[in-house]
This record gives structure tokens, C-alpha cells and sequence, in this order.
């Protein structure tokens, strides 16, 4: 296996939001910006920057790239933080704690690659939120752990085959930048026709 068979860590985070959003964004090839990616993309273009510094007993490295060999996983963390010999990722999102659980997905991605590259387990890792400027703690639980690599192998299989999950209509269609391409309620009311015939 090279690289590029590895599953991007960001599109486990896509997966569990929506698995038709993700087989539109890594195997079509789409992508649409809005208010909201726009707000994301501008906030890691600010936090990225590449390089490390100490703070007082914390060391912080921004924009590292992160892979596991084990999970077949690769990606760029935003800041990996290390106290007393402990490492913990942390994730960048723009707005508030969300309603599901992809952001805490994606930190326990990192965490499972930045055990790999450093022999340490990692059990906590944090998802910062810029509109309330604080950190949510995440707990890499043991269950959080089976659902991720439940995940990852959800995301191997939609990249390996390309089949093309069913569009779902639900809340988090709303403020989606690929709503207008996937419209998932026209494939309901097809379906519904189709039925009624």
C-alpha cells in the first residue's frame, strides 16, 4: 500500500457527518465553499502555521502531519500539544460544541496516529471551538476507539469500491455546501413516485 490508499483522517470527520458528503468530497471530487467552510478554512490558514514553541511547561507543535501504518491513516494535525511526557491533539473547529460526534472522531484519528508515532498512549485530546474560545475535553474512551476504527474501515471500503451512498435528508443537510448537489429530498420524492407507479 502507498500513500495515496491512505484514508485521510479529515474524512472520517466527513464520514460520520454524512457518508453521501464524503463519497462526494473524496471520490468525486466535489466540493463547494459557503459562509461556513469559508469560516473553517480561514481559521486553519491561521492556526497552521507551521512550528513549535514552548509555553512555560507545554510544548506546542502546529500543523504536523500525522500517519498510522496500523490504520492506514494520514493527515495534518492543527496543534499536538506535550506536558510531563503526555501528548494531546487538538482540533480547530469554527463554531460551537456540535449536536454529533465527527469532530471527536477525528481527534481520536490523531490520537490512534500519534500513538503509533511516538509509543505513548494517548487518552485525552481536545476540540477547541473559535466562537466560544474554549476547549472541549475528549476522552479517547475505549468506545470512542471502536467507533473510529469502525470508521476507518467504512471510509477504506467507500474509497476502495466508490459506490455512491444513498443522499439521507436530515438536520445536517442544513448549512451543508453540497446540499445543492446531493438534494436529498428530490431522491425521496423519486423514490416515492417510483413506489406510487
Amino acid at each position: 500500500m502507498n500513500e495515496s490508499d491512505y484514508v485521510p483522517i479529515a474524512a472520517l470527520n466527513q464520514y460520520s457527518y454524512c457518508p453521501h458528503r464524503c463519497w462526494r468530497m473524496f471520490c468525486a471530487g466535489e466540493f463547494i465553499d459557503n459562509q461556513y467552510t469559508i469560516e473553517g478554512t480561514s481559521l486553519h490558514d491561521r492556526v497552521h502555521t507551521t512550528g513549535d514553541i514552548n509555553r512555560e511547561d507545554t510544548w506546542q507543535i502546529r500543523a504536523i502531519w500525522l500517519k498510522s501504518d496500523k490504520y492506514k491513516l494520514i493527515g495534518k494535525s492543527d496543534l499536538i500539544e506535550s506536558e510531563n511526557g503526555e501528548f494531546y491533539p487538538i482540533e480547530y473547529k469554527r463554531g460551537y460544541k456540535g449536536e454529533w460526534d465527527n469532530d471527536e472522531l477525528q481527534v481520536c484519528a490523531q490520537a490512534l496516529c500519534l500513538e503509533e508515532m511516538t509509543g505513548k498512549v494517548i487518552n485525552t485530546g481536545y476540540i477547541y471551538y473559535a466562537q466560544s474560545h474554549k476547549r472541549q475535553l475528549v476522552e479517547i474512551s475505549e468506545e470512542l476507539r471502536e467507533s473510529a476504527i469502525a470508521t476507518i474501515e467504512a471510509v477504506q471500503t467507500l474509497l476502495f469500491t466508490g459506490a455512491m451512498p444513498k443522499a439521507i435528508k436530515s438536520k445536517r443537510c442544513e448549512g451543508c455546501s453540497l446540499y445543492s448537489h446531493c438534494l436529498p429530498q428530490t431522491t425521496e420524492k423519486l423514490q416515492r413516485y417510483q413506489e406510487g407507479n
